[in-house]
């Protein structure tokens, strides 16, 4: 066993309100079935406990344990996702102490999805990069626009730090702490059994373009609904510029405020997001597609579809076309 790592690694749950539950019980029986698969006595004991508000006490009290007898502290807590909106800043601030004294005490705090919403209450990820869920990122910008988002990974880890993307996520959150503390073969023979991929996905490879559309800006909201209907032809940035009546400096600074990225960027977004489509539904060659969506280079289409998705065209045709699987 590493000197670094405790004989016994406590992982908390903490229940909040309207919390997934599937998410809290999903990692609870991930964790068991990893000690299960425990080889040696080299590894440390996996202990699973819950935490929630007890309105009697007015504290965060701890309501389920897997090894009572061992009396520790968690060394990670876990904020699952949740199906509903995510929890509001007065709802969170009954969680924030105690979460802010855990990571003072060593905790190590890892968020789902939306659960990183309790996490930016905390005020200790305002210098971090974190993900979650592209779904949460203009409110997650709104409420916490000091902090770094990156959507295409799944999983983000900073050391004291863990964030993990989509709600389902929690798998790979799990089997990546499995790794971490019992090993990558135990982690591997764990996801066998689950009949899940082991942690390496991205984000990316979900995640579908959803423009930037309520900015305010209505002239870049007009050159965004031209570039809907044109962006399979090659247009140059006078051409951009002069179609919303707008001097070239001043369209890119504003465009780049508006939406987040370059013209270029946005571009390139809009054709992968239509191929990826195409490569879901279609056996058409991928030159063909790459053409199609408006690249005369299929090479150049192949390394700006990888660059944004994460995997090749012939990946992503492998992995999300039905009539290959």
């Amino acid at each position: 066993m590493s000197k670094n790592i405790p004989s016994t690694v406590e992982i908390g749950i903490l229940n909040y309100p309207n919390v997934h539950m599937s998410a809290v019980l999903g990692l609870t029986d991930l964790f068991k079935l990893a000690e299960k698969n425990k080889q040696g006595a080299d590894f440390p004991t996996i202990k699973v406990s819950h935490w929630e508000f007890d309105d009697v006490t007015q504290q965060i009290i701890k309501n389920y344990e897997t090894y009572p007898e061992l009396k520790t502290e968690p060394n990670i807590i876990v904020l699952p996702p949740s199906l509903e909106n995510p929890i509001s800043v007065e709802s969170a601030q009954t969680y924030i102490p105690w979460l802010k004294q855990k990571h003072k005490n060593g905790a190590i705090l890892a968020s789902i999805c939306a659960g990183a919403f309790l996490l930016g209450e905390t005020d200790l990820i305002q210098k971090k990069k974190i993900t979650l869920h592209w779904q949460h990122k203009e409110l997650f910008e709104k409420r916490f626009p000091h902090i770094e988002l990156n959507l295409d990974e799944l999983i983000i880890d900073t050391g004291d730090i863990i964030t993990a993307g989509g709600v389902m996520a929690w798998i790979d959150l799990g089997l990546q702490l499995v790794d971490r503390y019992l090993g990558r073969t135990i982690m591997i023979k764990t996801a066998q059994i689950l009949l899940v991929d082991p942690p390496g996905r991205q984000q990316s490879y979900y995640r579908t373009f959803s423009p930037r559309l309520n900015h305010g800006d209505e002239a870049i909201l007009k050159a965004q609904q031209w570039l809907q209907d044109v962006y399979t032809q090659q247009i140059n940035l006078a051409e951009l510029a002069a179609y919303i009546c707008l001097e070239e400096r001043t369209f890119l600074r504003r465009f780049k405020k508006a939406t987040g990225m370059t013209s270029v960027e946005y571009c390139q977004r809009l054709r992968v997001d239509h191929a990826r489509e195409r490569l879901q539904i279609s056996q058409a060659p991928i030159d063909k597609i790459a053409w199609e969506v408006g690249y005369n280079d299929p090479s150049t289409f192949r390394k700006i579809f990888s660059r944004i998705v994460g995997l090749t065209p012939s990946e992503y045709r492998q992995r999300f076309n039905p009539d290959l699987q």
